[in-house]
């Protein structure tokens, strides 16, 4: 991938000479057109102890360059926006954020039919509460494991499992060593990566879902457990206040122990759940994709337009 975009695509630009390349974090080392980057997160910078050694100087360096040298910055919350000015010093103008948004078919559906779905492809006859993401250290699943065993431990009478979706990773291991040390057995979940219908019925099967992510530039999968009417617990931290609102219960990430009470009363109480539930509908449907294509093709129109202008003006000068 280092040739193909750092070398290869240059060359391609120069041969099609498009009004501009839109890239996520690096653009080709020389890029002969205008580029639009969009950098979901600097967590690499702010956090480089989440990463596989050497990765995060790798993006450092590279989203430096493409950062500095972008005509418009996109990103996907005011959080992350902030993040991106601190880090590289940019004007604030050049930035602009497009809200990412749960796709259609994150909807509710039956839950009996979600619940045979889940059944019949990953083997769980329980209750469950779920949690997305790639399995590292960000992402918390270790701490979220340790809540689980105080939840069960202390509250007994509940038969729900834990249910990790998400792609493995170099941290899998130290998951399930804690999965292990937690002595919960077939209660702990470890699903692998799974498709987006299978991801859909993971959501509507659910009892809760819950994000204890210690870092987030937005974090999709609580707009698309709130698309599904999922009551959401979630972090306090980073972008997700903001993207959660008011529909969630927030939760320090660090606190074992408040992560499983916000569980335990979200699951032994059938009224804030439903009302949690009608909320998260509510706040997921002010996320929107049509909304995000429409801000971006904003930002293609006025870096196309820069460069029109800025042709015209080098022609005006050469012949002047």
């Amino acid at each position: 991938r280092y040739w193909r975009l750092g070398y290869h695509l240059a060359e391609c630009l120069r041969r099609d000479r498009p009004d501009l390349v839109h890239v996520q974090y690096n653009a080709p080392l020389f890029c002969p057109v205008p580029s639009v980057v969009t950098v979901h997160d600097v967590s690499f910078i702010e956090h480089p102890e989440y990463f596989p050694a050497g990765r995060a100087w790798q993006l450092r360096w590279i989203t430096s360059k493409t950062v500095r040298q972008a005509a418009r910055i996109l990103t996907v919350s005011e959080f992350s926006r902030q993040r991106i000015v601190q880090t590289f010093g940019v004007d604030p103008e050049d930035i602009v954020v497009t809200h990412l948004a749960a796709q259609d078919h994150f909807r509710p559906m039956d839950r009996a039919q979600a619940q045979n779905r889940v059944r019949a492809r990953f083997g769980i006859d329980r209750p469950l509460l779920l949690t997305v993401g790639d399995l590292q250290p960000r992402k918390n699943q270790l701490g979220l494991i340790r809540a689980f065993r105080e939840l069960v431990s202390g509250t007994p009478q509940l038969p729900h499992a834990l249910v990790l979706a998400g792609k493995e990773t170099w941290f899998s291991a130290r998951i399930r060593e804690e999965i292990s040390r937690a002595g919960l057995g077939e209660r702990i979940v470890v699903t692998g990566f799974v498709s987006e219908d299978e991801l859909a019925a993971l959501y509507n099967a659910a009892d809760l879902f819950v994000c204890p992510s210690f870092y987030e530039g937005f974090g999709l999968p609580v707009i698309e457990a709130m698309a599904c009417g999922r009551p959401v617990v979630c972090s306090h931290r980073a972008s997700l206040p903001e993207v959660a609102d008011a529909a969630a219960i927030l939760v320090d990430p660090q606190s074992t122990g408040e992560i499983a009470r916000a569980m335990r009363a979200v699951l032994l109480d059938s009224e804030l759940r439903q009302r949690m539930e009608r909320h998260s509908l509510q706040r997921a449907s002010q996320f929107s994709w049509r909304e995000t294509a429409r801000k971006t093709l904003e930002v293609y129109y006025a870096v196309a337009e820069g460069r029109r202008q800025h042709a015209a003006a080098e022609c005006a000068r050469a012949t002047s």
